[in-house]
């Protein structure tokens, strides 16, 4: 029998989402999004009915991580009161009078993560009944289930400890930890609970750090799960995104029943099929991606699972997922509109299950099904199609590439600066946005009316012109220094690119989770990638016509689309980035010719895309910084180019950040206080920064006061001139009831602060 890690959670057709967001707005009881929950459980569940387990606790309201701190009471202080499902809300959306918990990237993946806080002022104290009521659920519905939770060494390395020592906070969570299972074991005897551990890919260096700080060595991890399996609980521990050979070693030596190991992500682990062999472990082998959409050419994951056969006994291996399949959309019964061709290409969540099924059937029977066989011919002849086809091959996007000279900015930074000043006029402390304004039920239904030809082309531009209006009017009124037009054409910041460029296809209900609620489709890219004609152009100097203000362009860089987009599998991501970035030059070649003199090139995944194994950083840093810069340097002097990015540790890409070379930089930090900042002096980095200075993923609405202070803190690190003033990041997702008195408060708070300086 075959196996995944998790599913999707958000729904086929989003119902999570809109429950959600129904009872955030107290359209909906608790009652009612519950009821909502154990439907879709159980909807998922019937999906992976041929599976060896149905995964449990793969569920959840908004963040896994999030639901394990819970259930350890891992609490931050100003939520000491928090209890429940509105408690639980509140640590990731904040509440009157306290900040929400940090969220930052899962890894290398668009996932993000609630950060748990950990202190040694806390008490942990476990509380499984949450799992287990899940576990019963889908007992209950006939099934056998598999409890998926988040290892206690990645939950620890992903929290950020905010007092006391290391070891002595481990400790506590560690006994929290393990009662958290004894709980679960005492309620559901020989319990299989699949651990995931993704931080063992880092390397032994990222998990247990400098030998003198460390909160554990090696001999913990072995004990950990060594007393776990004694506890009678049947213990699979898996890692992904890249090989764990290191610790593959460690947890081959305790009584554990079985490990994961990714070989789409981590060939290395090959390296590792001899020691599983000499043990007794059943090797959970990840061939079938669960980070992409690709259809699996299952020859070759024939061939690769019979390489590993030839080490380890076959009735060893189950054949499983690289990863959780929450990274790819549910499925493609609702994507009528797509191309046939490229469709049949695409292989999303409930796709890979068959995929899994047919394989395992393939590899371990000697005498496979009628309908395997079909399956397997099916696939040879759609691989084959694609591998030949002449819609993924343009010659002149190669060509252009080859030939390309453009290579970074023509004079350096403090000569650009000079020049810029003198002619954009601002001051200290500037304020401005990240770029978009909220995506209010009306404009959604503007763009949907027209794409589906209820209203044509002048009523929808009248539409978003009324809309850009507003919201140059608006900044105007509240005193902003830098104006955004608000992206009110624009349904998503990488879909309004790869719709306008060729090589991009998109789906009609290819949904990701991204936080809680927020859901993006990414685009998919299929072939070479060109930009016919001009994207932004039109609407950028339409806003500019409105105002004597400065007024920014918006572009997503080539790095994050790459990033943010299904990315073919036939070419290097490298080579598929450049080519994004030659048309995203021509963009801003376009813009400055038109007029617009502050370009921002968001680059809001670079972090996100970087290896995780330290070896393999140097090579990607090269091709984003290459990519980016190419970008960019078609840019005069007097144009001032912004970069964006959200929620990342700087520490380690300082030097690349610097390499970028963008003249300002705004960054989210307002869940963090100064401490992000404190890099940029550091190192003394001299271009322009934009810390957020209030944060945009809480509906709260910060006082004038607070983001005062938050100016104040930023002074202490960085002086004024180098300075900008702005939120977190765009506004998109927020209502104008919470953003019109925030950007009012902020840009009041700027003025209070500059006439004390």
């Amino acid at each position: 029998m075959s196996n995944i890690i998790g599913f999707p959670r958000i729904g086929q057709n989003r119902e999570l989402k809109k429950a959600l967001e129904a009872f955030w707005s107290g359209k909906c009881s608790q009652s009612e999004l519950e009821s909502v929950a154990k439907e879709l459980r159980a909807k998922h569940w019937a999906k992976q009915k041929n599976l060896e387990y149905v995964c449990v606790n793969d569920f959840s309201y908004y963040d896994n991580v999030l639901d394990l701190a819970y259930a350890l009471n891992a609490k931050p202080a100003r939520f000491k009161n928090a209890s429940g499902l509105e408690g639980y809300f509140a640590l990731a959306r904040g509440a009157k009078g306290a900040v929400a918990c940090e969220m930052t990237k899962w890894f290398n993946t668009n996932y993000h993560y609630v950060v748990p806080e950990l202190s040694a002022d806390d008490s942990y104290k476990a509380d499984a009944s949450a799992i287990i009521a899940q576990y019963n659920e889908a007992k209950n519905l006939g099934y056998s289930p598999k409890i998926s939770l988040i290892g206690l060494f990645t939950f620890f390395g992903l929290s950020k400890i905010i007092k006391g020592e290391p070891k002595e906070i481990y400790s506590k969570v560690k006994n929290a930890y393990l009662a958290l299972i004894d709980e679960i074991v005492a309620k559901i005897p020989n319990v299989v609970i699949e651990f995931s551990e993704p931080i063992f890919v880092r390397g032994e260096k990222e998990v247990f750090g400098a030998a003198e700080s460390s909160a554990f060595d090696k001999n913990e991890v072995a004990s950990v799960y060594e007393n776990i399996a004694k506890k009678g609980v049947k213990a699979i521990v898996s890692t992904f995104f890249e090989h764990s050979k290191e610790f593959t070693e460690i947890l081959l030596k305790t009584p554990i029943y079985g490990i994961g190991l990714d070989f789409v992500h981590g060939e290395k682990n090959l390296e590792s099929l001899q020691a599983i062999a000499n043990s007794d472990k059943v090797l959970f082998a990840g061939v079938i991606d669960g980070r992409n959409i690709w259809v699996a050419n299952l020859e070759s994951k024939l061939a690769l699972l019979e390489k590993i056969a030839q080490v380890v006994p076959k009735n060893r291996i189950v054949v499983s997922a690289s990863c959780s399949l929450l990274h790819v959309p549910f499925g493609k019964d609702d994507e009528s509109k797509m191309d046939k061709e490229i469709l049949s290409w695409l292989s999303f969540a409930q796709e890979k299950l068959i995929e899994l099924e047919v394989l395992e059937d393939l590899f371990k029977s000697s005498a496979p099904k009628a309908e395997s066989k079909e399956f397997l011919a099916q696939n040879k002849a759609i691989n084959s199609a694609r591998a030949n086809s002449s819609r993924t091959n343009n010659k002149a996007v190669r060509e252009r590439v080859s030939a390309s000279t453009l290579k970074a900015r023509k004079e350096d930074f403090a000569t650009r600066i000079k020049i810029q000043r003198e002619n954009l006029g601002y001051g200290d402390l500037a304020t401005t946005t990240i770029g978009s304004f909220p995506q209010t039920p009306e404009l959604r239904a503007l763009r949907q009316n027209y794409k589906k030809g209820v209203i044509d082309k002048n009523a929808y531009d009248e539409g978003i012109k009324e809309y850009i209006k507003d919201c140059v009017k608006f900044q105007e009124e509240i005193g902003l220094d830098v104006l955004v037009h608000g992206e009110p054409e624009r349904n998503d910041m990488v879909e309004y690119f790869g719709e306008q460029m060729e090589g991009f296809v998109f789906s009609a209900n290819g949904w990701v989770q991204s936080y809680g609620s927020r859901c993006v489709k990414p685009p998919i890219i299929f072939g070479d990638v060109s930009r016919p004609k001009a994207m932004t152009l039109e609407w950028s100097k339409y806003a500019q016509s409105l105002t004597q203000k400065i007024m920014k362009g918006m572009l997503t860089g080539p790095v994050t689309i790459l990033n943010w987009s299904f990315v073919r599998d036939d070419l290097s991501r490298a080579q598929v980035c450049e080519q994004i970035s030659l048309g995203i030059a021509d963009e801003i070649d376009d813009l400055q010719k038109g007029g617009i003199r502050i370009i921002q090139v968001d680059e809001a995944a670079f972090k996100e895309g970087y290896p995780l194994r330290a070896e393999n950083i140097k090579a990607y840093e090269e091709w984003a910084l290459k990519c980016f810069k190419i970008s960019t340097a078609v840019a005069e002097s007097s144009t001032q180019i912004h970069t964006h990015m959200c929620y990342s540790e700087f520490n380690d890409i300082i030097k690349t950040i610097e390499a970028m070379d963008a003249d300002v930089i705004s960054i989210e930090t307002a869940r963090s206080g100064n401490s992000l900042l404190k890099i940029f002096k550091q190192v003394g980095y001299t271009h322009e920064v934009g810390p957020g200075v209030y944060d945009i993923h809480s509906p709260r609405i910060p006082s004038v006061e607070e983001i005062e202070a938050q100016i104040k803190a930023l002074l202490e690190v960085l002086p004024k001139e180098q300075l900008w003033i702005n939120p977190d990041c765009g506004l998109k997702t927020r209502k104008w009831e919470e953003v019109k008195p925030s950007l009012k408060n902020m840009v009041e708070a700027t003025k209070a602060v500059r006439a004390k300086l």
